[in-house]
């Protein structure tokens, strides 16, 4: 790397043209599963027939991250994973049995790591200054910071940890913590040394309201990279496109791009750096929303396909009842979790003030000098106080992540109908009329419209980063938390205040999809929900029995009642929940993770996480240390009393309209218009929570196949240890047919494919969603089972197959498919074996045999059988 921070392009030409995917497998690599592991699971995955899979971040990173997210060095694959060495190996291996590699790459940011050294750009940037070449990589404002870059990382106040310091090495040390010298300063004393230095150490509660970088959401262990600038993308991408241009990967999949200065900008150069290799992005789209059409990418990487299965099997009354138990239950009001937009709102207006209220007063600056810069006098003579007024306004009201505006470039139609909705809010919340044309100044900045210097030309983005870091740290972070009438409502990429969907907006999403972005991904879980798919398929049952839930949790409540005239060894097993809200998320939690009696050392983690993300009577930087251990303590302990039971109950009741949940929504995942995305041991059923608990190492043992451990399965449903369940078996061998299918038969699914609805005729015409893929392919699956139980059945109910003869794929039942159906078929003959039904049209028969064109064969169908399970 030369002393400017620049490195040519990679010449070396594509030794293939760009390859969409049929299907990807994502694989969690960490130290605990490593390249080697996941080249020990080839073998298996290459049965299982996808076509990628789908690596976490390889780059060097923070050590010991079971994420790989905080990225150190971008020119060095990661030595814990096994090295470079170790990830040509494995794409060596993949490749001898038909895979390809899909990388995740990160360039919003880098890690701010204890041992600065591990990040050599910001070592030097940190050693040097604001001069140093290396200051073109990080988005920081030397200016509010008087010259030097706060860091936050002390744990008291500087004049308490001076005496903790120490000169090392020609290095500054503070307990595990290393930082760079500005030349000539070691010999200082400290107090001299640490006010010599071009950054500033400071208590860690100032990051708040002092921090002059651009950080990922409020992680202030995490920098904002200016990819924007040429030589920092060739910089920083130089290994990821090395690594495509010899043939070692296939595509990437792009983290957080709301983060980026110019997203479009970034992508379309990354796109003529790849060869327009298949690439998806981490974008979360709102209802209605759509990616950019200028954006050269595949598509988006699935949470928008997943909010549209999830509300599939959401019933609207059901729901609506829910929110009303909850509201009674819990007594809470309105804006703190009652009423979905008014929580929302709410946590919007203390995130924008509270917690990112550097990056607030740091846009408020831009716009106060932006303003006394700009020629048209219309922009003078507002307050700084209305700007920011204006500015906090705006930004609580978008309905978007981001708008993608730029300085001097018109702004779509889209964008500003966005920002002017959100500005005619806006000017309600001031009290006198003529200061709120402070709301026009700022929405005009924030379109790019005025002329104003540098602080103009910046506001746009800077507006946006703000938006996008607001929104995912008010609703995904805090919302989500706190209304709660239905958890697997609380989604990335859903809306809990209108979780259901209509078989009408799954098919409309469906042809759009197909029409405009047919190889983009789609997903059920991901390392980043909430809760695995199979999980929110448990949950969802509830809004078709919200009676059930009420009997449930007074069961539980009333348990403690009780405790008086039960034996003494278990009166002391009940227990009391610190609070109403505690108690709904607690029970919730337990029939989604569905393992009975619930596991305390999964449950309290999960739990602990809810009640500071909810932050409504503790958070992670102002806890409350009373009321988290009486939240771990109901957590290690409600499993033992007769609320445990009556959940064992009720998920055992429960269990055949999971089943129908679980296979449907698996079934429309892979099969509808898109690439799917499975996440690792999710072929089976797969019962996790939040991260820490959904990103264990995946299971899959030394000879490729899958252990028999069930770790993120439900012990409800397994047979013994070391055996697989009835449920694990049969949605294998869904998800086995499903991808053999797309493996023989691409161009049924890919981006020539069609999608065509088919409507079931009768009185319970609503519990079945059925499409054809090209003509070929039919999908039909039932949504909200126990409503069609209890209204009778499918009764009359019928569907009319497209002309020809239709072959069962599906060995659920029977083990063997060889169900061979045409024209009118009862619903109930389709489903007489499962809820779900996979169909391929046969061609012209030749000859006496029937017709099996994409069919599976019965040794093909037991290829998922692991060695352990064979043997």
């Amino acid at each position: 790397m030369t002393r400017e921070g620049t490195v040519p392009a990679h010449p070396s030409p594509y030794p293939r043209p760009p390859v969409t995917p049929t299907a990807t497998y994502r694989l969690q690599l960490q130290p605990g599963f490593p390249f080697a592991a996941a080249e020990r699971a080839v073998p298996y995955l290459a049965r299982l027939r996808v076509s990628h899979l789908h690596l976490s971040p390889v780059l060097r990173a923070v050590p010991g991250s079971t994420h790989g997210y905080d990225v150190t060095d971008h020119g060095t694959v990661r030595e814990e994973l096994g090295g470079e060495r170790g990830l040509r190996a494995l794409s060596a291996t993949a490749r001898a049995h038909g895979l390809g590699l899909v990388l995740d790459i990160v360039p919003n940011h880098m890690a701010v790591p204890e041992d600065l050294r591990l990040n050599h750009p910001l070592w030097e940037l940190l050693r040097e200054g604001p001069s140093s070449p290396w200051a073109r990589w990080f988005d920081i404002d030397w200016a509010a910071g008087g010259g030097r870059v706060l860091l936050p990382v002390l744990g008291e106040r500087l004049h308490e940890a001076l005496p903790r310091m120490r000169v090392e090495a020609g290095t500054l040390r503070y307990g595990e913590q290393v930082f760079p010298l500005r030349g000539g300063t070691q010999h200082l004393p400290l107090p001299e040394l640490c006010e010599a230095q071009h950054y500033r150490l400071a208590w860690w509660r100032l990051g708040r309201t002092e921090l002059n970088y651009r950080r990922f959401f409020t992680i202030s262990g995490l920098i904002g990279v200016r990819v924007e600038d040429p030589a920092v993308f060739t910089a920083t991408h130089r290994k990821v496109l090395q690594l495509l241009h010899e043939g070692v990967a296939d595509g990437l999949r792009v983290d957080h791009p709301d983060g980026l200065v110019d997203p479009g900008g970034y992508l379309r150069r990354l796109h003529e750096a790849t060869g327009g290799r298949w690439t998806v992005v981490e974008k979360i789209l709102a209802d209605g929303e759509t990616l950019p059409a200028s954006w050269p990418v595949a598509g988006t990487t699935g949470y928008d396909a997943l909010r549209h299965l999830d509300g599939l099997f959401t019933d609207p009354a059901g729901h609506a009842r829910l929110t009303g138990q909850f509201r009674d239950f819990t007594g809470v009001r309105a804006d703190r979790g009652g009423e979905w937009e008014a929580t929302r709102s709410r946590c919007a207006y203390r995130v924008v003030v509270h917690d990112l209220a550097a990056e607030t007063e740091r846009l408020t600056r831009a716009a106060v000098r932006a303003c006394a810069a700009s020629p048209a006098l219309a922009q003078r003579d507002h307050a700084p106080w209305t700007l920011r007024a204006a500015l906090r306004e705006l930004l609580v009201r978008l309905p978007v992540y981001r708008p993608y505006t730029a300085h001097r470039r018109p702004p779509d139609e889209v964008d500003a109908a966005l920002l002017e909705r959100a500005a005619e809010g806006a000017r309600t919340a001031f009290r006198v009329p003529e200061e709120a044309a402070a709301v026009e100044a700022v929405r005009e900045l924030a379109l790019g419209t005025v002329e104003g210097g540098p602080d103009a030309a910046e506001f746009p983005a800077r507006f946006a980063q703000l938006s996008s870091a607001l929104r995912a740290k008010s609703e995904e972070d805090a919302a989500f938390y706190r209304h709660v009438p239905l958890l697997s409502a609380c989604e990335v990429g859903g809306d809990p205040g209108r979780p259901a969907l209509p078989p009408e907006e799954f098919h409309a999403y469906c042809a759009r999809t197909q029409r405009d972005r047919p190889t983009g991904a789609t997903v059920l879980s991901t390392h980043d929900t909430k809760r695995s798919g199979d999980a929110r398929a448990a949950l969802a049952v509830l809004s078709e029995c919200p009676e059930r839930w009420a009997e449930l949790l007074h069961e539980a409540e009333t348990a403690p009642e009780e405790a008086e005239t039960a034996p003494a060894g278990e009166a002391a097993a009940v227990p009391e929940a610190p609070d109403p809200h505690t108690a709904w998320t607690y029970w919730q939690t337990a029939l989604a993770l569905g393992t009975h009696p619930p596991p305390p050392e999964r449950l309290a983690p999960a739990l602990l996480k809810a009640v500071r993300e909810a932050g409504l009577r503790t958070n992670w930087t102002e806890g409350d240390a009373d009321y988290e251990r009486a939240v771990t303590r109901f957590a290690e302990t409600a499993g033992q009393g007769p609320g445990a039971r009556a959940l064992a109950t009720l998920a055992t009741d429960l269990a055949p309209y999971v089943r129908a949940n679980v296979l449907g929504a698996t079934l429309l995942h892979l099969t509808m218009p898109g690439v799917p995305d499975l996440y690792q041991d999710t072929e089976r059923v797969y019962r996790a929570l939040v991260d820490p608990d959904n990103r264990s190492p995946a299971t899959l043992d030394g000879d490729g196949g899958p252990e028999r451990d069930g770790a993120r399965q439900s012990g409800s449903e397994r047979e013994g240890p070391g055996r697989e369940s009835d449920a694990d078996a049969e949605k294998a061998r869904l998800t086995a047919a499903a991808l053999r299918l797309r493996a023989r038969r691409p161009e049924l699914f890919g981006d020539a494919a069609w999608y065509e609805p088919v409507h079931a005729r009768g009185a319970a015409a609503e519990h079945c969603v059925a499409f054809v893929r090209s003509g070929a392919v039919l999908t039909a699956v039932t949504r909200l089972s126990l409503r069609l139980t209890r209204g009778g059945g499918w009764d009359d109910t019928h569907v009319d197959l497209p002309p020809g003869s239709w072959h069962d794929q599906l060995p659920l039942g029977t083990g063997v498919p060889g169900r061979t159906l045409t024209g009118t078929v009862p619903l109930s003959r389709l489903f007489e074996t499962a809820p779900v039904a996979l169909l391929t049209r046969a061609q012209p028969p030749t000859d006496a045999e029937p017709p099996t064109e994409g069919a599976l064969s019965t040794e093909e169908n037991g290829a998922l059988k692991g060695p352990s399970a064979a043997g």
